[in-house]
């Protein structure tokens, strides 16, 4: 595959959460590939029938199917040579049959698994981590199982546009209020994280397809810029003109109510352990990966220009 070009991409869930900024990033870029097509289901594509119009007026291709389908991804996978997952968890164990009808098609030769989020595979404690375990049980369905599909992981840490978010009854979890100019943060809030805006996720995926042979068997970890809460506080202050109350919650006080949340069988639970696991270092390496793939600081949100658009009303308010 030495002179491997993504031409033609499928992606599945490219109409979720973070597969928005996925697709909307890919037509961006649809220049550098042939074809864009989208997988959706017979639900999301009445559901999203507007936006769904609105991409395929600038290039995009969509088939509608059932992802269970085995008939029905086989078909989807013709003449396709790059597969981008963008399912969210209630959707990740069906990974493991895209891949392996992927091994088996004709023509896929890259496969990016929905990996967009915390690193799980950072350090020792991340195998026993309950929100890791189908995308752990996903690697090493790859590692055993894929010999002619070269596989591409590209990992971003937290969406800042999600972070900066206090959900209600888990505020001690970390997050700002603009609305009451109350910040939460975990121990002194001088604990570094590495984020990515969600905008950002789908240009580190574009870029990614746009460098094959540095991509191919690597788990990149890629990220817009590397903040402390209390920066991310003051940056919040300095645009409002104002000072804010701040809760500070050690993280013994975190681990005790995420296992709380656990024992209860929440399943806001591991919003808590991806927290910790973010304010423990989860996202910290000595180096990035962006030059990996041409990324540089001008191609990417700052911090600035991420807390002018979360106070804007966030992702929320994205269209595309």
């Amino acid at each position: 595959m030495s002179s491997f070009a993504a031409s033609k991409i499928l992606i599945f869930g490219g109409t979720g959460t973070i597969g928005r900024y996925i697709t909307a990033a890919l037509l961006r870029a649809k220049h550098s590939f042939q074809q864009v097509v989208l997988f959706t289901s017979p639900n999301s594509a009445k559901e999203k029938a507007q936006q769904l119009d609105k991409w395929k007026s600038e290039g995009l291709s969509v088939i509608v199917g059932d992802l269970t389908s085995e008939a029905d991804v086989k078909a989807a996978y013709t003449g396709v040579d790059t597969v981008i997952s963008a399912v969210g968890r209630g959707g990740l164990q069906h990974q493991i049959n895209l891949l392996r009808l992927a091994e088996a098609s004709e023509s896929v030769q890259w496969f990016l698994p929905s990996e967009f989020g915390t690193d799980i595979e950072h350090n020792d404690k991340s195998p026993n981590e309950r929100p890791h375990q189908l995308k752990l049980q996903v690697r090493k369905y790859i590692r055993e199982n894929l010999k002619r599909v070269k596989v591409t992981y590209v990992v971003t840490g937290p969406y800042f546009d999600m972070w900066v978010d206090a959900s209600p009854g888990f505020e001690i979890a970390g997050g700002f209020l603009p609305e009451k100019k109350h910040a939460y943060v975990i121990e002194d809030g001088n604990g570094k994280v590495g984020f990515c805006t969600m905008p950002d996720v789908g240009k580190f995926v574009a870029a990614t397809l746009k460098h094959p042979e540095a991509s191919f068997g690597k788990a990149l970890k890629v990220q817009s810029f590397v903040v402390t809460p209390n920066e991310v506080l003051a940056e919040y202050e300095r645009q409002t003109g104002s000072k804010w109350e701040v809760t500070k919650t050690p993280l013994d006080e975190i681990r005790a109510f995420e296992a709380k949340k656990w024992e209860e069988g929440d399943p806001r639970a591991t919003l808590v352990t991806l927290r910790r696991i973010w304010a423990e270092g989860g996202t910290l390496y000595a180096q990035n990966d962006n030059s990996v793939i041409g990324m540089q600081p001008e191609n990417l949100d700052s911090l600035e220009a991420a807390v002018k658009k979360a106070l804007a009303g966030g992702y929320k308010k994205d269209t595309f």
